[in-house]
């Protein structure tokens, strides 16, 4: 028996005010570790610029007041570990120098913009019991990462009192190339019952077929094969003898992708006859479907014969060189490399 896990990387049960579920990442320790360490960079770049300003100015005063030099330094310890992250929070819809660098922003559980009472909070919990932690430092600190740890979304005890979250703000890296439908498994899919395919097993699928020419042997056939019998059990009929694995995942795949066109245009034609000033007239009512799979512009739907080898199909036992196929050829490979980024 193979056992697969799938990781959904995104924060579960984010739902937005108007009850739109929102696809987000959560910010993980190392990520906002590394932002704090450049916060404090910052941080310790404004106290050297403030500490210069102040005595250059108090340089100039024939006598000052022992009780002028506590209050400047109070209000410059205060500008320093209060009012930068709260206005850089604040101003910048959630951002702070070290935010901004690693990709993260801060926004509300129910993923708006934070407002200056969020930033303020987060500012005065983070002083008080995070960094630098006035009350009990390193206990604190501790309480502060197992409370990051523990928490699905990664929420320290500054975003647990003020209501907020820290995201990824940049988005992962493009999808690579995806094989299209096989056109000798074309008619076969067509007879597929999809009801048990889900989206997670549908995306772990996509993840793998535009990755997986990255993974070496023999994690990369161990992997395939896990997922074609996950795919194998939720779906039916079986496939045609001597049908390699990626092209079985490719053609279940690419089918899935072809009924939700098939849906869509059907919903957008139904639309149009009933409510047909709803439907934009340059684009007018879809008449032909997309192609049945993802695909880059001029890449070849088309595999050679060699790609399809003899030995039977074998649930979940799959050769390795079953798995060869995943790699593009070369045109399409030239033509990726040749297309403007």
């Amino acid at each position: 028996m193979v056992f697969t896990g799938r990781v959904n990387a995104q924060v579960p049960g984010v739902v937005s005010g108007e009850a739109v579920e929102l696809e987000i990442r959560a910010a993980r320790v190392g990520s906002r570790v590394l932002a704090l360490l450049i916060d404090i960079a910052v941080q310790v770049l404004i106290a050297l610029v403030l500490l210069f300003v102040t005595v250059m100015t108090l340089s100039m005063v024939p006598a000052v007041d022992p009780a002028l030099e506590g209050a400047l330094f109070t209000v410059g310890t205060v500008l320093v570990l209060v009012g930068y992250p709260v206005l850089c929070e604040t101003f910048s819809r959630g951002r702070t120098v070290g935010k901004l660098a690693v990709g993260l922003r801060v926004v509300r559980d129910d993923g708006g913009p934070v407002l200056f009472r969020h930033a303020l909070t987060r500012g005065l919990v983070g002083v008080a019991v995070e960094w630098p932690g006035l009350v009990l430092p390193l206990v604190t600190w501790v309480a502060s990462i197992a409370t990051m740890l523990g928490n699905p979304r990664s929420k320290r005890l500054g975003d647990l009192a003020a209501g907020t979250m820290v995201i990824h703000e940049r988005t992962p890296a493009s999808w690579g190339w995806v094989p299209g439908m096989p056109l000798p498994l074309a008619t076969w899919a067509a007879t597929l019952d999809l009801t048990g395919l889900d989206d997670d097993l549908a995306l772990a699928v996509r993840h793998f077929l535009a990755r997986g020419h990255g993974l070496a042997e023999p994690e990369r056939s161990r992997l395939g094969r896990a997922l074609a019998a996950e795919v194998a059990a939720t779906t039916t009929p079986p496939p045609p003898p001597g049908v390699p694995g990626w092209a079985y995942l490719a053609a279940v795949l690419a089918e899935r992708h072809r009924r939700a066109a098939h849906r869509l245009a059907r919903a957008r034609s139904v639309t149009a006859t009933l409510w047909p000033g709803l439907v934009s007239p340059r684009r007018g009512v879809p008449t032909q479907l997309r192609p049945p799979a993802p695909a880059r512009p001029g890449e070849p739907q088309n595999w050679p014969t060699e790609a399809w080898p003899d030995p039977p199909w074998q649930t979940p036992s799959l050769d390795p060189v079953d798995w060869t196929g995943l790699r593009p050829p070369p045109v399409a490979s030239a033509l990726r490399r040749s297309a403007p980024d």
